[in-house]
């Protein structure tokens, strides 16, 4: 299946910005806003939900706590209790520096296997075709004309009055 894509071009950070929070305001479906660089704000103009990645970033790093915490007290006290100079053999507190280690590492690691995953980035993928110059010095913003009603003369003059340079209408087969 095939859907019709708006894409307007835009040459600096404000009037993407601007256009796109213009786009929300008229209920125009934004697909997506390419930059060649990250535009602080560009995330609330859009209205993307904030990530979930922290969490999960915390939950990562709770478990490999705990599992290393747990893994450290079972060897000492109950696998091969060794009593070195009368110290106990559940001493917690001789602990925490090995185990706050393992929780950043368990974190950092499982957080980038995550965010692979989920992006679904993975070797040899093919890169999506981009728009002109966008990797270079452009904006684009690419809306999808969801019905006959969109209407390209006024979002044009909408987008126009945001100084963008250059409008394009173009189909795209939509990836299951």
């Amino acid at each position: 299946m095939t859907r019709r894509l708006f894409i307007s071009y835009f040459e600096n950070e404000k009037d993407i910005l601007n256009a796109t929070r213009a786009a929300r305001d008229n209920n125009y479906e934004i697909l997506d806003v390419f930059t060649p660089y990250a535009v602080h704000g560009l995330d609330d103009a859009i209205g993307l939900k904030p990530s979930r990645l922290p969490w999960v970033c915390l939950g990562l790093g709770l478990l490999g706590a705990i599992a290393k915490l747990w893994y450290q007290v079972w060897t000492s006290a109950t696998s091969w209790p060794v009593n070195v100079g009368g110290k106990p053999l559940r001493s917690i507190p001789a602990f925490v520096p090995v185990t706050f280690e393992i929780m950043v590492l368990v974190a950092g690691v499982g957080t980038v296997l995550t965010f692979i995953i989920i992006s679904k980035l993975r070797p040899a993928k093919k890169p999506k075709s981009l728009y002109k110059r966008v990797t270079d010095n452009r904006f684009a913003l690419v809306l999808v004309q969801s019905d006959a009603s969109f209407d390209v003369k006024s979002a044009s003059e909408i987008f126009a009055s945001f100084n963008a340079v250059e409008f394009e209408e173009r189909l795209q087969k939509e990836e299951n």
